[in-house]
């Protein structure tokens, strides 16, 4: 065992010293490496931080734990098929639909519903274009998790007496009252005069949609101007966050029970889980990772090539060097090792100088735009275990040549 230790130790200090004797090549020789472990760690980080910033941005317009029931609504795209199918199977979802599953989802621990109306709002000679009316529940403010920046949101009992009164986006707030405060103020819905009582916080646009062109009225208000029989959409929050799925499942099977739904029967409305979204990011984002990744790590496939070439002219320049080695007892397993170990430590001090320029990349990246660069343990041992092999396999071609050389000739040619 001593002896082993001995033999690695001592080669391992061989190629240190011929590395530090050519600092210049040795850096040089690095940058392949280097620039293939930053891509792959950077694009690592990238794709960890777009997946956390896109669920961020769904639940902070979503909110957490929660659900959504609608006439048409689904996980994933329709056919025309599917979307004919439902179109005429399922039906309007109305108040009393709601009121049944605050009674009847027990894990549930709110239960609201909104509909929505696309408008423009005009007042004081300004027009607003591509905004949207949404009567809500007073509760629809705690199941998705919305913040005011400003004032209050709607309250139950503005809900039953169907007050004339709206919560602006942010959008909203700052084409009408940019420079003053709203609250109290009057604000016109589809002609009406309404009295602002609050201003959401600004949430940005979330998969092309402009959220803070949105305002908020008491849903009693909103079927005063568009009618009672409108389709809504009853969205329900669950108690926790581990029991979700079961939460779901009580709102469906209570639903069904209302609907007089039986056996095999399908459902005649959708359900959209926000929790299967996030999932369905992960799998998206999983997948461009399996696509990108495999392509930065070309550039490491380019830095070992460079590597094997520097090392194969490192075998010439040191034929008298190899010569005397072996000439002196040294094996050729001793030789190979040595060649073996150069290349190593240079890739895999190549991987280590990558890291640290991803990790400034990552920085700026995260400083200048909204995404949190991640750096994840995964993306590192990947970087740094391929980059140390290739270095191995750049290494071996040299080594062996290296350990095949006849001392006594080594000797002749260089003398």
């Amino acid at each position: 065992m001593a002896y082993l230790f001995s033999v690695y130790s001592e080669s391992a200090r061989i190629a240190l010293q011929s590395i530090l004797a050519h600092k210049l090549r040795a850096f040089l020789t690095l940058i392949g490496i280097i620039i293939g472990v930053a891509s792959v760690v950077v694009v690592g980080a990238t794709i960890s931080g777009l997946n956390t910033y896109v669920v961020e941005k769904v639940s902070k317009v979503l909110g957490t734990n929660h659900f959504m029931i609608a006439r048409i609504a689904s996980q994933g795209q329709l056919s025309e098929e599917e979307l004919e199918r439902m179109n005429h199977r399922n039906k309007k979802l109305k108040w009393e639909d709601m009121e049944w599953l605050q009674r009847y989802c027990e894990t549930c621990s709110a239960v609201g519903a909104e509909a929505g109306q696309g408008t423009k709002f005009e007042q004081d000679g300004k027009t607003f274009f591509g905004g949207v009316i949404f009567g809500v529940t007073s509760n629809m403010a705690e199941i998705e998790d919305k913040t005011m920046s400003d004032g209050r949101f709607i309250q139950a009992e503005e809900v039953s007496h169907g007050k004339l009164v709206v919560v602006l986006g942010a959008d909203i707030k700052d084409k009408f009252y940019p420079d003053v405060d709203p609250i109290g103020k009057e604000f016109k819905v589809m002609g009406l005069p309404m009295r602002v009582i609050g201003v959401e916080e600004r949430r940005g646009p979330i998969f092309g949609d402009l959220i803070d062109k949105h305002v908020y009225i008491p849903l009693t208000t909103f079927q005063r101007i568009y009618g009672r029989n409108l389709d809504l959409q009853i969205h329900g929050k669950g108690q926790q966050r581990q029991n979700f799925a079961a939460t779901i499942e009580d709102a469906r099977v209570a639903l069904r029970n209302y609907h007089e739904l039986i056996g095999s029967e399908e459902d005649d409305f959708g359900l959209v889980n926000t929790e299967t979204l996030s999932n369905q990011i992960d799998q998206f984002t999983g997948a461009i990772a399996l696509v990108v990744t495999p392509i930065t790590m070309i550039a490491l496939v380019v830095g070992g090539i460079v590597v094997m070439n520097i090392m194969l002219v490192s075998v010439t320049e040191r034929t008298f060097e190899i010569g005397l080695r072996k000439a002196l007892g040294a094996r050729r397993k001793q030789v190979l090792l040595q060649f073996l170990i150069e290349s190593s430590m240079l890739c895999a001090l190549g991987g280590v100088l990558g890291l640290v320029a991803a990790a400034g990349i990552s920085w700026v990246v995260t400083v200048l735009t909204p995404i949190t660069m991640t750096i994840t343990v995964g993306y590192i041992l990947l970087a740094i275990g391929v980059s140390t092999a290739v270095g191995m396999i750049a290494g071996i071609y040299p080594a062996f040549k290296a350990s095949r050389l006849d001392p006594i000739i080594a000797l002749t040619r260089t003398t």
